[in-house]
């Protein structure tokens, strides 16, 4: 299994960049895991409804270009459809029983995802209504994809 995390930004934080490492070598006997970085665009503060769309449409450009052809991917949005991770666990694993053997999951910017990202999507997942940074969230999601992992093997670590 091909997983990807395609997300805007970079991690700066040495608590969360230790965490992903953590879970990146917990990944490994799973899926072969690939963490794409795309450029976060500079926005002041205050912008007008125009300066949001185009800076989302960089972004969303920047990522579009970065999906892999044949993979399934997934838009972490807060307007996605939530799930345990039980069922999520299930959605993953009858992926795989399907052929799908490239996951990727795309995480936004400080803005969110743009409309064509979401388009792009097979299947948008919203972790919570809360907002997270998004930082935070690759690490977050990277826990959760390592959760349903050992769901789908019967692993200890859910209980």
């Amino acid at each position: 299994m091909n997983v990807d995390i395609i997300a805007v930004g970079k991690v700066k934080e040495t608590y969360l960049t230790n965490g992903i490492k953590e879970y990146q070598k917990r990944l490994s006997p799973y899926c072969n895991l690939q963490i794409i970085e795309v450029a976060e665009q500079k926005a002041p503060e205050n912008l007008s409804h125009k300066e949001k769309a185009q800076v989302l449409e960089r972004e969303g450009s920047n990522i579009l270009r970065k999906i892999n052809s044949a993979s399934f991917v997934i838009a972490l949005c807060i307007e996605g459809q939530s799930l345990s991770s039980e069922e999520m666990a299930d959605k993953l694993n009858d992926l795989m029983l399907k052929g799908k053997s490239h996951i990727t999951f795309i995480i936004g910017g400080s803005l969110g995802l743009s409309d064509e990202v979401k388009a792009r999507a097979d299947f948008s997942l919203s972790f919570s209504r809360f907002t997270f940074p998004h930082q935070l969230m690759r690490l977050i999601l990277m826990e959760q994809i390592y959760r349903w992992f050992k769901i789908i093997r019967g692993g200890p670590y859910h209980k």
